[in-house]
Formats: structure tokens, C-alpha cells, sequence
């Protein structure tokens, strides 16, 4: 009984937390997106009434939650691509030597995982201004006018997500290194043996074996940038006229600035929602990786 009991009680702790700070939220957002909970609700529950899925009918005739949705799907196609395919093209350039210069890049790429968005934002915040920015600095050495980076509609989206992308960079080209450097050496000196080129060793070698990897790697991105917050709150506050606004913002002035919370509850149901479908369709459509 000891030997059938401890594999329940090594993972008992981890189980415990994920019940209470990940499954308990979800249930209680669930309910709660059921009432018209709002800060009075909050300090006395007696004043909280049901609402049915009145939140959730008001939730889906709301323009600005539309533009939010079109917003976060703009930022999902844009970033996770990029994400991926600028991480898996420097871990593969990073892994070419192991010399001290390398380890050193390495460390360079991966700092901006670890630094505060508060700090990142100030320093793109300089960057990105319209009339003594860096950027428009260079670009009118090259005779071209100034740019307003955060401030057109047209333009804001860009110039947040190229931040993300700067930032979220780091951590997958970190995790694809270790992969990397799991390839067993002799699938390796195996090509090199049959004459393959270093491109056709990456290409039909190395690439397939970090089939997993890449599956990690894009399943946590995707799910990372469907719940974008961070960069649109910090440099624009989803502005301007709600151009930069994500879904998780969205939720966030609704929620806390609004204090409407069974609305932004119903908001974080549809959310959860959407994540976990588009989660289980990747799982799916890549299960010969999953297997493996």
C-alpha cells in the first residue's frame, strides 16, 4: 500500500495548488458571470441578484468586446509565427559553437524574458515617440517624416505586438537551445558521413527530432498571446479609441476599472473558452508529436 500510495502523495501538493489556483477560479468565474456582481455586490453578497445569461447576451452585442476579439486575432496571427520562427532561427545560429562569446549571446537574448515590463515599456516608450524617438530619428537621416508609432489606429497594433515579440523571444529560444542540444551527436556525424550539407542536416534531421519542441514551444505561445495584457496596457492603455485593446484588457477595464464584475466574469468564461478550443484543436492536429 505504501508503494501504490506515493505516487498520489509526490504529486499531491502540485494537485492541491492547481485545484485551488487554477480549477477554483475558472468555477467561481463561472458563477459569478451568472449574477450582476458589481462593487456593492462585492462587500455585501446580499446584494448580489442572479442575471441568467443576461452578461453573456450584453457580452456578445458589445461592439468594443468585437474589436477586443479582432484585436487579440490580430495580435495571435502577427506575433505567434513570429515568436517561432525568430526563436527556432537563433537557437539554431546560438547552437553552432560553445564558446564563451555564444553563452554570452545567449544570456543577451534571454534578458528580456526576465526584465520588468515596466522598465521595457519606458525604454520602448522613448523609442517609439513621434517627435525626438530613436527611431523617427533614424528614419529622417533617410529623408522620411516622423511616425506615429502609438498614437494612429493603423499603426499601434504593430508597434505593441513588436514589442511582445522582442520580449517573448527570449524563453522559447532558451527552451529550443536545450532541445537542440539533446540531438544525439550521431544522427549528426551520420549526415555528415553521407555527405549532407549542414542546411539539408538542419533541414531533414535536426528539425524533425525537435517536432515536440516546436509543438511546446507554439501551444504555450499561442495560448501566452491570446491572453495578450501586458504591452497594451503599459504603452497605450488599449488606446487610442480602443485600437490596441486585447481581450484580456478588455476584461481588466471592465472588471476592475468598471467594477463589473459578472460582466467581466462572463468575459473570462468566453476567454477560457476560446483558449482550450483552440488548445485542444493544436493537440489534435499534431498528435503524432504529442505521442512522441
Amino acid at each position: 500500500m505504501r508503494t501504490r500510495a506515493t505516487p498520489y502523495v509526490l504529486i499531491g501538493p502540485a494537485t492541491v495548488l492547481l485545484m485551488a489556483f487554477g480549477v477554483l477560479p475558472i468555477l467561481v468565474a463561472a458563477g459569478v458571470s451568472l449574477t450582476d456582481m458589481d462593487a456593492a455586490g462585492l462587500g455585501d453578497l446580499s446584494k448580489v441578484s442572479g442575471a441568467g445569461l443576461a452578461n453573456y447576451r450584453e457580452l456578445f452585442g458589445d461592439p468594443a468586446f468585437w474589436q477586443a476579439m479582432r484585436n487579440t486575432g490580430f495580435y495571435v496571427v502577427l506575433g505567434v509565427p513570429s515568436v517561432v520562427v525568430v526563436s527556432l532561427t537563433i537557437a539554431l545560429l546560438l547552437n553552432q559553437s560553445q564558446s564563451r562569446f555564444f553563452r554570452f549571446l545567449r544570456s543577451c537574448y534571454f534578458l528580456p524574458a526576465i526584465t520588468g515590463i515596466v522598465a521595457i515599456a519606458l525604454v520602448w516608450g522613448y523609442l517609439y515617440n513621434s517627435q525626438f524617438g530613436l527611431i523617427n530619428y533614424l528614419l529622417s537621416l533617410v529623408g522620411l517624416g516622423p511616425v506615429q508609432w502609438l498614437s494612429s489606429p493603423a499603426l499601434v497594433k504593430v508597434s505593441v505586438a513588436l514589442v511582445a515579440i522582442w520580449r517573448g523571444t527570449g524563453l522559447n529560444t532558451i527552451i529550443l537551445l536545450a532541445a537542440l542540444q539533446g540531438v544525439p551527436r550521431e544522427y549528426l556525424e551520420a549526415a555528415a558521413l553521407d555527405g549532407a550539407s549542414r542546411w539539408r542536416t538542419t533541414r531533414s534531421v535536426v528539425l524533425p527530432l525537435l517536432r515536440f519542441a516546436i509543438l511546446f514551444v507554439t501551444v504555450t505561445t499561442v495560448i501566452a498571446w491570446l491572453q495578450f495584457f501586458d504591452e497594451a496596457f503599459v504603452l497605450t492603455k488599449g488606446g487610442p479609441l480602443g485600437s490596441s485593446t486585447s481581450i484580456s484588457l478588455f476584461l481588466f477595464q471592465q472588471g476592475f476599472a468598471g467594477a463589473r464584475f459578472g460582466y467581466a466574469s462572463a468575459g473570462s468564461v468566453v476567454l477560457f473558452a476560446v483558449i482550450a478550443a483552440v488548445t485542444l484543436l493544436q493537440l489534435r492536429s499534431r498528435r503524432a508529436d504529442v505521442d512522441y
